[in-house]
């Protein structure tokens, strides 16, 4: 049976990654970058792979060591929530890194909630990405992601913050130079508004209890908000979800296009990777997300109730998944 892998060589390889240099990472943990070069030269023979390629000038992750490094991650964070555990009494203690996903456009009111956070959890080492590419959470390491979808890959659990509708839309002023679709198969002959997921375009239209139509864009935007505009500028037809066009619709500034045809559901959610023991940061940030949501979709509620379209330079979802 062969020895187990040390967390000094773990640890050594995770904070080279971080650093992007040997030299860096030996300043950062007070060692020599001797005593970093042979730790990481014997996880290496240990594994029985090349984890890095260092040259003078770059240090490149092989494929092993990309898939490596969120394995050793989750490792060493075990290792220090076992020994936070002998401190805190009943290991509730919030504090370590927390790495998190989010769509690259997010209202201030989440920036508010970030700041606010961290002043209740000054322990907390908050790592945010803000990135409208769908990241694999377990690859890459994420203990967070928030996500705008109408479905999940298996073995992420997720906690739902909202379900919407999503509805074809588009205003009468373009209705009435282009005409009125009165089938799905007419969406062809139309200039159509499309929204990205990840780093791909929703080419595909979700059809009510019938799949999808494939329609051509265009307009290609992985922002709602430059969507909502164009549909509102007489720009073509685009999919929306209700609660940021609900107000637009009942004021007349929007049409609603084939309805009971074209539309689904949109659930935004929390997700994190499928594990036994959550850590109290991961639960902390969720809660405080979770809260900052409710908020935000009730004050949204609000505006489409009365009437009034949603504030500029908001949006009531996030415009893309963060995987």
């Amino acid at each position: 049976m062969a020895d187990p892998l040390e967390t000094a060589e773990l640890l050594a390889f995770t904070k080279v990654v971080d650093a992007g240099s040997v030299s860096r990472a030996a300043i950062e943990l007070g060692v020599p970058r001797a005593t970093l070069g042979r730790r990481l030269a014997l996880l290496e023979e240990r594994v029985g792979v090349r984890l890095l390629r260092i040259t003078t000038r770059s240090l490149v992750l092989t494929d092993a060591g990309s898939t490596f490094y969120p394995h050793a991650r989750m490792v060493l964070d075990a290792a220090a929530r076992a020994e936070e555990s002998l401190r805190a009494p009943g290991g509730g203690s919030v504090r370590g890194d927390l790495r998190v996903s989010v769509p690259a456009m997010v209202p201030p009111s989440f920036n508010a909630m970030v700041c606010e956070f961290l002043r209740s959890y000054p322990d907390v080492r908050l790592h945010l990405h803000l990135t409208n590419r769908v990241v694999d959470l377990r690859r890459e390491g994420y203990d967070l992601a928030l996500r705008a979808s109408q479905d999940l890959e298996p073995g992420v659990v997720a906690r739902t913050l909202m379900r919407d509708s999503l509805v074809a839309v588009a205003s009468p002023q373009y209705l009435s130079s282009h005409g009125i679709p009165r089938t799905k198969r007419d969406l062809v002959r139309h200039r159509c508004l499309i929204d990205f997921s990840g780093d791909m375009p929703q080419h595909h239209w979700p059809v009510m209890r019938s799949g999808h139509v494939h329609v051509d864009g265009v307009l290609l935007a992985n922002s709602r908000l430059v969507l909502r505009d164009a549909v509102l500028g007489g720009l073509g037809i685009a999919v929306l979800p209700m609660l940021e066009v609900r107000s637009l619709l009942a004021r007349g500034d929007l049409v609603h296009v084939l309805p009971g045809v074209i539309g689904g559901e949109l659930h935004v959610v929390v997700a994190f990777p499928e594990r036994e023991l959550v850590p109290p940061q991961v639960r902390a940030f969720a809660d405080a997300m979770t809260k900052w949501a409710v908020a935000e979709i009730k004050e949204l509620e609000e505006a489409a109730r009365v009437g009034v379209p949603p504030k500029r330079g908001r949006t009531a979802s996030p415009s893309t998944r963060s995987r």
